[in-house]
């Protein structure tokens, strides 16, 4: 149900992949600026249409030239020393957008390292919000059978490989 692998979200072939996205959901670096280049420009036009997002949310949008059917857009927040609610708002970015996977009747869904690139949210603590956020909603009434976790360098591979190991079941 929960994978971890090491690769590029950009060639997932699962319903919905999920950006870390910025406010404005027009691209940026990253991953962000990666999903929207490979996407092409219609994404670009669809993320317009749409008026951005606020931190802690998500937004749905076709995946036009990618394999993935969906983007999933979340904006994590930016890393300020864990005082001004990161750990809600990055929490908050993985369940939404596992409400709207869920919504959309989705089953399988592929997530970044969400705020932990440009954003400078510390790897360790991100990945256990993330992994408290999945096990927790997987518990609930949901059409999703798949989560999987691209991880962009082994460090990152070992990190949440030893989150799934410690995640309850």
């Amino acid at each position: 149900m929960i994978h971890i692998i090491r690769g590029d979200i950009t060639t997932q072939s699962v319903d919905a992949i999920v950006n870390a996205a910025n406010t404005s959901l027009l691209g940026g670096g990253g991953v962000d600026g990666a999903i929207h280049r490979a996407a092409g420009p219609e994404l670009l036009a669809e993320c317009r249409s749409l008026h951005g997002c606020q931190t802690g949310d998500a937004r749905i949008t076709g995946g036009y030239r990618l394999p993935a059917k969906h983007v999933i857009h979340a904006v994590g927040p930016i890393w300020r020393g864990g005082t001004h609610h990161e750990p809600e708002l990055l929490a908050s970015c993985y369940r939404r957008s596992l409400e709207i996977a869920t919504q959309n009747g989705l089953t399988s869904i592929a997530f970044p390292a969400i705020s932990t690139g440009v954003y400078g949210y510390p790897k360790n603590k991100a990945a256990d919000i993330a992994f408290a956020t999945v096990t927790q909603f997987m518990e609930t009434k949901t059409s999703i059978q798949e989560v999987i976790f691209v991880c962009f360098d082994e460090e990152s591979v070992a990190l949440y490989e030893q989150k799934l190991k410690q995640a309850p079941r």
